[in-house]
């Protein structure tokens, strides 16, 4: 981002909170008017905009370093853990501020209406809708107090069973495990990762795939869970492929040969944990003498980087083979793969991690990333195509999960009679 637009961002952004800071601060006045003693409501008053002031200059002061420095610390990743945290609660309180204030403004026009400017009075806030604004807005607040603590290491197994009048018999009733966006350099305990290789274990698929992003930004960060990681073992193998996070491409580096010495790691990494790594390429999957192509790309994604090549993977399938397709980015399968001449019956992606922050019921579902992804998380279909999104293993930039948990996804090939 260059220098206009970082300005504009950070000048944005202190706007906005700036916004959020006084309108949630007419619900603290309104209840502080309650108590008796006036020199009790200045004090209230004064250390919320200590807080909450001194809590937007931090904004200022770390998004700007970020600009400056171009990389994530430990200190950028708390600060988002607080942005969020603190601009999910203040919005759940001012849509009932905002609300209330329409019903004011509704009320105050027909009584000038009726009454003219002589007796017009225009209505103050209600206590109770304050009191009720505040204490709702502290369901997203303790959610995302649980997210951060417990809800990034709540892992979750979705499984999923598809049909296909064209698979091969040998493979009916096969089964693989697919995990997603590691991003390994946001773990900090071995305990917490180990949980979720537990579950992948207990699985005992056929198969075992990665849909890229096993780091943040170096390929020495997998270097203390390479043991973790090398445990996972499948029958027909263990395969992986490159996110756009894998190439190192959001941090600066001394030099472009540093950077080039780091993707060579990371690709020997893949070797020491026993997972074969495809580059555009496909692998037959052989079964009682019959076989599936499995197929990987480079990362391929609107906005993320073009690297994967599709027809080169391609090129060493027939038309007619029973085709999965390993593709970090779910718009590849949007813009490329389900409508392609070549029959892939099946996509597995990652990538957008659910935003880690949604909702999931049998009755609302629903994630800010949807507005960027049509298809974010979970099953999608077309002419008989398929797509799994898994929400990812690990959490980057925000060190949590509320709504989105971390999935272990199992999917189970059936041969449609």
């Amino acid at each position: 981002m260059n220098l206009l637009g970082a300005s504009i961002f950070i000048i944005a952004i202190l706007l906005f909170s700036t916004f959020l800071n006084w309108y949630v601060f007419q619900a603290v006045k309104t209840l502080s008017q309650s108590l008796s003693i006036e020199k009790n409501r200045n004090v209230i008053h004064v250390v919320y905009w200590l807080i909450f002031g001194g809590i937007s200059l931090w904004y200022v002061a770390t998004f700007l370093k970020v600009f400056i420095t171009g990389e994530f610390t430990f200190s950028t990743q708390t600060l988002l853990n607080v942005f969020l945290t603190v601009v999910v609660t203040q919005m759940t309180c001012v849509v009932f501020l905002f609300s209330e204030d329409i019903y004011r403004n509704i009320f105050a026009g027909i009584t000038y209406l009726r009454e003219g400017s002589g007796n017009f009075i225009f209505p103050n806030r209600k206590l109770w809708v304050s009191g009720l604004a505040l204490y709702i807005a502290m369901i997203p607040f303790f959610g995302f107090l649980y997210g951060m603590a417990f809800g990034k290491h709540n892992f979750k197994v979705h499984k999923e069973v598809l049909y296909f009048e064209d698979l091969p018999e040998a493979f009916d009733g096969f089964t693989l495990t697919q995990i997603s966006d590691i991003h390994i350099g946001s773990f900090k305990n071995p305990n917490h990762v180990q949980k979720g290789i537990d579950l992948v274990l207990e699985q005992k698929s056929d198969l075992f795939v990665f849909t890229g992003d096993l780091v943040n930004h170096r390929a020495d960060e997998i270097e203390p869970f390479i043991a973790q990681f090398s445990s996972i073992k499948a029958p027909y193998g263990q395969f992986s492929i490159i996110g756009n996070h894998d190439y190192g491409d959001y941090i600066p580096w001394p030099s472009k040969e540093e950077k080039e010495a780091n993707f060579e790691l990371f690709v020997a990494k893949h070797e020491k944990m026993g997972w074969r790594l495809l580059r555009d390429e496909s692998v037959r999957i052989e079964k009682d003498g019959q076989f599936l192509q499995l197929l990987g790309v480079e990362n391929w994604g609107v906005g993320f980087g073009a690297r994967g090549d599709l027809e080169q993977a391609l090129a060493q399938t027939d038309i007619d083979d029973f085709k999965i397709l390993l593709s970090h980015d779910p718009s590849h399968w949007d813009q490329q793969v389900k409508k392609h001449e070549n029959t892939i019956h099946l996509t597995l992606s990652g990538h957008t991690h659910g935003m880690q922050f949604g909702i999931e019921t049998p009755i609302i579902r629903w994630s800010p990333v949807q507005y960027r992804y049509p298809n974010w998380a979970g099953l999608a279909a077309y002419e008989g195509r398929y797509l799994y999104v898994n929400r990812g293993f690990g959490f980057h930039a925000f060190s949590g999960r509320v709504g989105i948990w971390p999935e272990i996804t199992v999917i189970e090939l059936r041969r449609k009679v």
